[in-house]
């Protein structure tokens, strides 16, 4: 297995990736995205794993946030935007080598923190993230009123 710097030739794979973790993105959007973040080097690490044959099997994205990262003391920090591995995949070791690539890319670039998050209900992202050594920093519903 392998983790790499994505690039342009592995969008099709990339993007059918993002599709599954984040299906509610029109695939059109997730193209863009992945064009927007190829375009920005310094300021995100997009990687896929890979099987000793090749075949893609998963996919990081990470940036340095420099805004405030609820449950961070310091700034900026790393932020692991988005971690999948094809479910076939799973257990095998592969997030944490996608995860050790962001936290050398993080450190390289003076941050000493690296956060993430996951929703409420996901609860298989949140035991990968336990599993991965995060700790839970809170939990938040959010709130809105439309006003008319």
């Amino acid at each position: 297995m392998s983790v790499t710097a994505a690039t342009g030739a592995d969008i099709d794979s990339w993007a059918a990736m993002r599709q599954a973790l984040w299906p509610d993105t029109p695939p059109d959007e997730h193209r863009a995205e992945i064009a927007a973040q190829l375009n920005r080097p310094d300021d995100t690490i997009n990687l896929i794993v890979r099987l000793a044959d090749g075949t893609p099997a998963g996919f990081a994205e990470a940036s340095i946030r420099h805004d405030h990262v609820n449950g961070c003391n310091t700034s900026p920090v790393g932020f692991v935007e988005g971690i999948y591995v094809a479910p076939q995949y799973r257990r095998m070791g592969l997030a944490r080598q996608l995860l050790a690539s962001i936290e050398t890319w993080v450190r390289q670039r003076g941050c000493s923190e690296l956060a993430s998050d996951a929703l409420l209900d996901n609860t298989i992202s949140q035991q990968m993230h336990h599993a991965l050594g995060f700790a839970e920093t809170s939990r938040v519903v959010y709130f809105r009123k439309a006003l008319d």
